[in-house]
């Protein structure tokens, strides 16, 4: 039985980019202050933007091109989140632990995203 899907917040793609988000938020808590305009806010913005760009796309969904496009903005930012997060472990603000699982997350999300892309049209209303 499939699971019926009401709200943005149903979908395991936004949970798991919101939990992401959540935890960069939390990690990065601890960079350095003379990072505060730069990586902190970046990679803050960048993991935020994968949940506001999958709320939006849902909201359209009754135009296929435009969910679509969302979606492809979403793995973009998810993207930048990554290149980020590679910044802040080289600079060593977080360990190759904490970077691998968060990396391992946000290729997760991108296996979602584009999964949800191919099968744009059971998510798209006519």
């Amino acid at each position: 039985m499939t699971k019926r899907i009401n709200s943005v917040r149903d979908l395991e793609v936004y949970k798991l980019a919101f939990e992401s988000a959540m935890e960069v938020f939390e990690m990065s808590k601890y960079f350095p202050k003379e990072e505060t305009y730069a990586l902190t806010d970046q990679v803050r913005r960048s993991s935020r933007s994968v949940c506001s760009n999958l709320a939006e796309g849902w909201r359209k969904r009754r135009y296929k091109a435009v969910f679509v496009n969302k979606l492809t903005d979403a793995e973009q930012e998810a993207a930048e989140t990554q290149t980020w997060l590679e910044f802040a472990l080289k600079c060593k603000y977080i360990n190759s632990e904490i970077f691998k699982r968060l990396d391992e997350k946000y290729e997760h999300i991108f296996a979602m995203l584009i999964t949800m892309e191919r099968k744009a049209d059971t998510f798209c209303k006519s």
